[in-house]
């Protein structure tokens, strides 16, 4: 969860997923480095990789709408056309968040932890 959650290399939880920190730095948004700048880790394990974290990005996004909903109910009036105007805002001002959270963890169910990993060729 450590990785994930902080966008870090899942073998050595040192060195950057992503290029910049900023993740709503568009032209950045999903641009990450070859390699892990502290253990060496690809992070392109082959072509297309990514593709698979769209099941994870849509995973997240049906909790964030379920998480919405809810709070409508119980916190709110519910009106329809109310929960798709702010489940849409909510999505949309989250959707960098969640592209990077996805990706982080898709590679983490692939690259498994390494403590003390060192720079290998």
């Amino acid at each position: 969860m450590y990785s994930i959650l902080r966008w870090k290399c899942p073998r050595c939880h040192e060195g950057d997923l992503f290029i910049s920190s900023n993740a709503y730095r568009v032209g950045e948004l999903s641009a990450m480095p070859d390699r892990c700048g502290h253990c060496g880790q690809k992070f392109l394990l082959e072509p297309g990789f990514y593709y698979g974290a769209m099941y994870v990005s849509y995973a997240l996004t049906v909790a964030l709408s379920v998480a919405v909903f809810v709070a409508m109910v119980v916190l709110w009036e519910f009106r329809p056309l109310w929960y798709i105007g702010i489940n849409a805002a909510i999505i949309l001002l989250l959707f960098p968040w969640i592209l990077r959270t996805s990706r982080a963890a898709w590679i983490n169910f692939f690259v498994g932890y390494e403590k003390g990993a060192v720079k290998r060729d």
